[in-house]
């Protein structure tokens, strides 16, 4: 099975309070295999791939992000935009339709609890 694997930025309060959602998908059928809310850091993605180890994934595209290249075998890892289209359209769907999680807004939100279960409910 090959995965696309990918993070994307939200925040919680204000923009120093940063939240981000990691997850993977089948880079065949865009099915979502699994994922984690975190912060941006090695121990998120190390979660992450620990819950795709039952998936016995032998192929990972992801961006050129360091933790994937510190944790990744390089045979198994391939960096670049071309396979990694679907988890990028997915980021931008979820922005378009949900404007706590777009950039630039006004609408944001107060707590994390409900920052991870409207992120938990849309994927």
């Amino acid at each position: 099975m090959e995965a696309e694997l990918d993070e994307m930025w939200g925040f919680v309060k204000s923009k120093k309070e940063q939240r981000w959602l990691w997850h993977a998908i089948d880079h065949k059928t865009g099915e979502i295999l699994a994922y984690v809310l975190s912060g941006h850091k090695d121990e998120a993605f190390l979660r992450l791939k620990e819950l795709l180890e039952p998936f016995g994934i032998t192929q990972y595209y992801t961006d050129g992000w360091g933790a994937y290249e510190r944790h990744i075998e390089p045979a198994l890892h391939e960096v670049g935009k071309y396979n990694t289209q679907k988890i990028e359209r997915k980021h931008l769907t979820l922005r378009t339709r949900i404007k706590r999680l777009a950039r630039k807004t006004i609408c944001f939100s107060k707590s994390i609890v409900m920052h991870d279960i409207l992120q938990t409910f849309i994927i």
